[in-house]
């Protein structure tokens, strides 16, 4: 309950949806694991294993070993939702703010518009986040109260 709180969740499902995803990648390790090391199909799928969750920044460069694989805590997942990132990049107020911009529909990565809180950025795009085109924070058209507060000022927005 207190992971629900400090990264905004919305239920406790979306902590065992997170911790099934990472039970997941550490059986995949474990089976990798248990193969010879020089095992054709352990040098294949532990490299894309890797390479994944080094893409997704859950392990450093120097942590390139299926030993650090079961070393992932939920937090470590936790940390690369979008929602958490855009409360890191100063984009929300709090974590609660940066689910509500994300849902309604103000948050894009690169140029791609997201309204899943819960989307993993990956690490080439973490410097990509920013507010929409259209969104009123992203300099877009303002919003229906500002529209309608400042309408008799001159017949309209600047539009």
């Amino acid at each position: 309950l207190k992971l629900c709180g400090e990264y905004g969740l919305r239920c406790k499902r979306e902590i065992w949806r997170v911790q099934l995803a990472l039970a997941k990648i550490r059986k995949a390790a474990r089976t990798l694991l248990m193969l010879d090391e020089t095992d054709p199909k352990r040098l294949f799928e532990g490299a894309a294993l890797l390479r994944r969750m080094v893409r997704y920044k859950l392990l450093g460069e120097e942590e390139k070993r299926l030993d650090f694989v079961l070393q992932l805590t939920t937090q470590k997942l936790l940390e690369r939702r979008l929602q958490t990132q855009v409360m890191k990049d100063g984009l929300a107020k709090s974590i609660h703010h940066a689910r509500v911009l994300i849902r309604q529909r103000h948050v894009r990565v690169a140029s791609q518009l997201v309204n899943v809180p819960s989307f993993m950025v990956r690490t080439d795009s973490e410097a990509h986040i920013n507010f929409g085109f259209d969104s009123p924070f992203g300099g877009g058209r303002r919003g229906r109260n500002y529209r309608k507060r400042h309408a008799g000022d001159g017949g309209g927005d600047d539009e």
